[in-house]
């Protein structure tokens, strides 16, 4: 059954208390983080989660300020982030191919990175709990290995 408008601000009006909320503001933090000096997928679900943590329904936009560096969702700890950067390796190959040359053979491929993982990822938030899948984790993709700083924003946008 669809609820009405009014019955929607009634509902909201009933949420929890909490003093980082105020409907209509988006909420946002920067995280650092040291991928290292090798190519990497670092799951930050857990800081995702501390984020939204009682902040009520909405969405979580994390987003990641770098020219060579994404987001993805998907399953660690089973093989599959080690998956993701085999398969990285074979499509962008750390080698002199690339136009755009500074640094490490093969930056390039992390300047083209982006346009295959993006750099931001939305999730839906349900009374302050974030809704993936099961085996679903928030995950940083780093190719890089010339800067191992990492910046990521969480930006909560109340519903």
């Amino acid at each position: 059954m669809a609820r009405t408008a009014a019955a929607y601000r009634v509902a909201r009006r009933r949420m929890p208390a909490n003093p980082l909320v105020q409907h209509g503001v988006m909420h946002t933090q920067t995280h650092s983080y040291r991928t290292g000096h090798d190519e990497a997928v670092l799951d930050i679900t857990d800081d995702c989660r501390r984020h939204v943590a009682g902040m009520g329904d909405g969405l979580l936009h994390v987003f990641v300020p770098h020219a060579t560096a994404g987001l993805a969702l998907l399953e660690v700890g089973a093989g599959s982030d080690a998956d993701l950067l085999t398969t990285l390796r074979e499509l962008l190959p750390a080698d002199e191919r690339w136009r755009h040359r500074h640094g490490a053979p093969g930056h390039g491929r992390s300047h083209v990175l982006p346009a295959l993982i993006p750099p931001y990822a939305t999730v839906p938030v349900v009374d302050g709990r974030l809704t993936l899948g099961t085996w679903q984790s928030i995950c940083l993709v780093d190719l890089n290995v010339d800067n191992p700083d990492r910046q990521v924003r969480l930006s909560f946008l109340p519903g």
